[in-house]
């Protein structure tokens, strides 16, 4: 069995290691196993756990599988936002259900302990198909496309798309 808690300071030796075995799949982060380092890591799990909200998965017996974070901005305007949702699965456990249940522990805490956040934010790469319709799932709408924002190691170019859930407007998810 798989248990989500909020994530700590005394995990971000263990998230390191998931980001950067993630990283190594093609696709499977945005930053490249070299562009992830402790210091990264430090900063998402202090900004969460000041501010946002940071998840970890873990099995009964074992080292984390999992983890998710969505941030705020500092600034007033955005202060009902959270945006750089951000989530890891290791390769061995995906399509396991590990990343839905993350997700909707998320989703759990921003409407049941969150009223301050109206809007979650998030951007997928236009060529993650089985992200988008996955985020679909969750109430997450499309906003647009940025096209050509995303430059891949093999020097072509993709479109990130972004998209949001929006408190009572989300469908599929929660509200």
């Amino acid at each position: 069995m798989t248990t989500i808690r909020t994530i700590e300071p005394g995990d971000i030796d263990d998230v390191l290691e998931l980001y950067r075995a993630v990283a190594r799949v093609p696709g499977g982060l945005a930053r490249l196993e070299d562009e992830i380092d402790r210091d990264l890591i430090e900063s998402y799990v202090t900004r969460a756990i000041d501010a946002g909200i940071g998840l970890v998965a873990e099995p009964d017996a074992g080292a984390i599988v999992g983890e998710i974070h969505a941030l705020p901005r500092d600034i007033f305007c955005f202060s009902h936002v959270l945006t750089d949702v951000t989530i890891a699965v290791r390769p061995d456990a995906q399509s396991a259900g590990v990343g839905r249940l993350l997700f909707a522990s998320l989703m759990d805490e921003v409407t049941e302990r969150r009223p301050d956040i109206t809007r979650v934010e998030l951007i997928a790469r236009e060529s993650n198909r089985r992200a988008l319709k996955f985020y679909e799932s969750l109430g997450f709408v499309t906003e647009g496309v940025m096209r050509n924002r995303i430059k891949n190691p093999d020097g072509s170019f993709e479109s990130d798309v972004p998209m949001a859930w929006l408190r009572g407007e989300a469908v599929g998810g929660a509200t």
